[in-house]
């Protein structure tokens, strides 16, 4: 849910409809979310997560200049999870390039759109979610 280098600091899962805002953690050098309520305590998001940013989105390298994606919506992720000790939180964008969260430029403000599924669902809801979508056929009486 949040990048290795943040399970020390103090966190909580995302919920649909909250701001957050990209922030860098007090005694970490690692970039994430935040609530825009409560700057030291980490918003952890699950892969799918949907955001809506208030601007396009801007990143660095830790370098001079600054990088801007022409995109204000973007899926949370992971990226290369089989390598460790190394950050693999990213946003996703509809180009189908990927920003480490670690990279995003503090104070960006972000809309959690939509949370992915985190249950199956069971054979039972499915035969529902199917019986639900049959039309209804209605016999009139003739005459």
């Amino acid at each position: 849910m949040c990048d290795y280098s943040l399970h020390a600091v103090a966190s909580r899962p995302a919920e649909v409809g909250e701001t957050v805002v990209t922030t860098t953690f007090r005694g970490t050098s690692t970039r994430g979310f935040a609530s825009a309520a409560d700057p030291t305590v980490a918003v952890c998001l699950l892969p799918g997560t949907e955001l809506a940013f208030a601007d396009n989105v801007r990143y660095d390298n830790r370098w001079i200049w600054t990088r801007t994606i022409n995109s204000r919506v973007g899926k949370f992720g992971k990226i290369d999870p089989h390598i460790p000790d190394r950050h693999h939180d990213a946003i996703e964008f509809p180009d189908g390039k990927y920003v480490l969260v670690t990279q995003l430029v503090e104070g960006q403000q972000a809309t959690v759109l939509q949370l992915p599924v985190t249950q199956p669902v069971t054979e039972r809801e499915k035969a529902q979610i199917i019986t639900d979508r049959q039309p209804t056929i209605t016999h009139l009486p003739i005459g």
